[in-house]
């Protein structure tokens, strides 16, 4: 017996004496210019959200951090031909100081290393968050908080929607199409791990045009949606703004102007 054991110890080790570490040299990709674009109108009193706009660069794969773009100029023009500066303010983000404007078209610029990014859209609308339904009983193992919040879909036109849920316990973001629910009571899904009473959950919803709809959902697709919707994909997915100088050199991103509605919701 002790002859056996002693033979599979050798056999053991000698598994591990065959241990290498393996460097993965990686092609690495031109970095690309990521724009995360929200112009957000807030019919709700006393509820206000300035246009932001969030630059940076595609990384590496192993790389744990994104690099953010300090140096671009970017502006937002009115279809009167007002131009709006939108100035950097820290680590990527560039925030306007003007309220977007109802029936109002209005275009996006950014000037990045002698290329012009551009993209133009209109004013979607939303309807409110009318109420949130909680049940204690869902999940796989039947005890978890799961929370639906309704809306009503205007009937006789085609509206897409961007759905967010948020709390400090995670994220849920969605894209909604009234294909099958046109004139009818829709609701957005929220379900975490560890959502208990007293948290406290954000809900917004935002009025998006079918393209931003496209972009969104296969994005989600791709990813998992919790972690949210701009991390590593497998997949190049282009949004609705192009490189007028390089075309070739498309970035990634968005550029979407949202009627919105915010609910606050805490979980009893």
């Amino acid at each position: 017996m002790n002859t056996i054991k002693i033979f599979l110890f050798i056999f053991a080790l000698s598994f591990l004496s065959c241990e290498e570490v393996i460097d993965l040299e990686l092609n690495e990709a031109t970095p690309k210019l990521v724009i995360e674009a929200s112009l957000n109108h807030f019919p709700q009193q006393g509820v206000t959200s300035f246009p932001k706009i969030k630059l940076s660069l595609t990384a590496p794969f192993f790389e744990n951090e994104i690099p953010p773009v300090t140096t671009a100029e970017v502006t937002i023009t009115d279809e009167e031909g007002t131009i709006f500066p939108i100035p950097h303010s820290e680590n990527g983000s560039y925030i306007g100081d003007f309220e977007v404007q109802p029936n109002t078209t209005y275009t996006l610029q950014i000037i990045y290393e002698g290329e012009i990014y551009t993209a133009t859209n209109q004013l979607v609308s939303a309807v409110p968050i009318e109420f949130v339904e909680q049940t204690d009983d869902a999940g796989f193992s039947g005890e978890d908080i799961e929370l639906k919040a309704f809306f009503t879909d205007p009937a006789g036109a085609e509206n897409y929607y961007f759905f967010e849920g948020l709390s400090e316990k995670g994220n849920i973001y969605d894209a909604i199409s009234d294909e099958f629910f046109n004139g009818n009571l829709i609701f957005g899904y929220y379900l975490v791990e560890d959502i208990e009473p007293g948290d406290v959950v954000r809900f917004n919803l935002y009025g998006i045009n079918e393209q931003n709809y496209n972009f969104i959902f296969t994005l989600l697709q791709q990813g998992d949606s919790p972690a949210g919707p701009f991390e590593t994909q497998p997949a190049t997915v282009r949004g609705n703004i192009v490189n007028e100088t390089n075309p070739t050199n498309f970035p990634l991103g968005y550029f979407r102007i949202s009627e919105a509605y915010t609910f606050t919701y805490t979980v009893q």
